[in-house]
């Protein structure tokens, strides 16, 4: 099977976030606002306003009584914040960009905004991060505040455009996994190192290669190319330099950040020139327990129960499921949840009913610091219809490198 590597990645038209669902919420809590405070940085507060900068903190209040979404804007942000936050809303909600007060901390514009509206006590909800400055402005002002994680649940399940960003970043991951994947497979040993273009092949090599792929489709790597080789690949995140020799395992995970904001996350695990020992046996397990993961995706199926069946899959193949980074075996959970962050609910380990729409990895592996590590990746969506699941950009699995992807 080959490949469709992308030249232009066209994710469409760029997401858009309807608020209505802030109205239950406030009903169902008997709260009078919501505020969240924070920067460009924060993936709750872009999916809320869409607003992509800048990198010092701004509020964001939505009043009840009157459905507002007000975000008070940084200095010199009015047009962008007017483009990103109202004119490509998709909803009905009224919203309004602020500017007043742009020199005062955001907590004490958040209450500015409420005060505006009519609401000068009473519950307001909060995210659980927002920052203590910002909250204790609130207090001091007389609300009561509430935690809650109406946003977290909100952003789990993905619409279409969201889903449309997903795929398309994930398409551009497959190409830089399919230039990885030449590479190796053009390599020549000598005195045990892969040698590359008239060098020995490094870590650090492949990652450029891998990066210059992504920048050139617009994608950006946001330093989350993961490459191990022998050792390094049981380290989960080793991003260091290493002589890559033949016989060992290659870890390889791009985890890429596309123009909208959104993840793609893949990881395969090549051997150049192998045994045929371990590293083959682990790649078996693993294989399997990705397997009999995946046959489990589907609405409301609970995500513990995919943790579960691939722990028990790695485990007939000998492996043990192990609490520990650096002992031997399936060291982490099975997956996550994808989206503006790369690591987001539902958790696969946890108990949380499966829903459609809903984007996850599903990531089992196998690791001995000794002898390296086998991980496969894949990123699904989770669908109505059969089987349950979605791989949104499909690569093959092997153990050995080819030229032909």
């Amino acid at each position: 099977m080959k490949t469709t590597q992308p030249t232009t990645p066209d994710p469409g038209s760029p997401p858009a976030t309807s608020l209505e669902f802030f109205n239950t919420v406030l009903a169902d809590t008997d709260a009078d606002g919501f505020v969240h405070v924070g920067d460009r940085f924060d993936d709750e507060l872009r999916y809320l306003t869409r607003f992509s900068g800048p990198d010092r903190p701004y509020a964001f209040v939505y009043t009840g009584s009157e459905a507002t979404a007000t975000l008070c804007a940084p200095r010199l942000f009015h047009e962008q914040a007017q483009t990103e936050f109202i004119d490509r809303a998709s909803d009905t909600t009224h919203r309004q960009v602020r500017t007043e007060q742009v020199g005062e901390p955001a907590g004490i514009r958040a209450v500015s905004t409420l005060q505006a509206a009519g609401i000068s006590d009473g519950t307001i909800l909060v995210p659980q991060q927002i920052p203590h400055d910002a909250a204790l402005y609130l207090e001091q002002a007389g609300y009561e505040l509430r935690s809650t994680d109406a946003v977290t649940v909100q952003r789990q399940q993905k619409t279409p455009a969201e889903i449309g960003c997903l795929r398309c970043v994930q398409q551009v991951t497959a190409a830089g996994m399919a230039q990885a994947e030449k590479i190796l497979a053009e390599s020549t040993e000598k005195n045990g190192v892969l040698r590359w273009s008239g060098a020995a092949l490094t870590t650090e090599v492949l990652r450029r290669q891998i990066n210059a792929i992504l920048a050139q489709d617009g994608v950006q790597p946001a330093g989350n190319t993961v490459i191990g080789a022998g050792s390094s690949a049981a380290d989960l995140h080793f991003t260091g330099v290493e002589e890559i020799n033949a016989g060992e395992t290659v870890l390889i995970d791009i985890s890429p950040r596309g123009p909208h904001g959104y993840y793609g996350d893949m990881t395969r695990t090549f051997v150049v020139e192998g045994d045929g020992g371990w590293e083959r046996r682990a790649y078996v397990a693993v294989e399997a327990a990705l397997d009999a993961a995946l046959r489990q995706l589907a609405p409301g199926v609970d995500a513990a129960t995919v943790h579960e069946e691939a722990a028990a899959e790695i485990g007939a193949y000998g492996f043990p499921m192990v609490a520990e980074e650096g002992e031997i075996g399936f060291t982490h959970g099975t997956g996550h949840g994808v989206g503006l962050s790369l690591h987001e609910p539902p958790i696969l380990s946890r108990e949380t009913p499966l829903e459609s729409g809903m984007v996850v990895t599903v990531e089992p592996g196998v690791y001995d610091p000794d002898r390296g590590g086998v991980r496969l990746e894949e990123l699904v969506l989770i669908t109505a219809a059969e089987p349950g699941y979605e791989i949104l950009a499909p690569y093959p699995r092997s153990i050995t490198p080819t030229h032909s992807r």
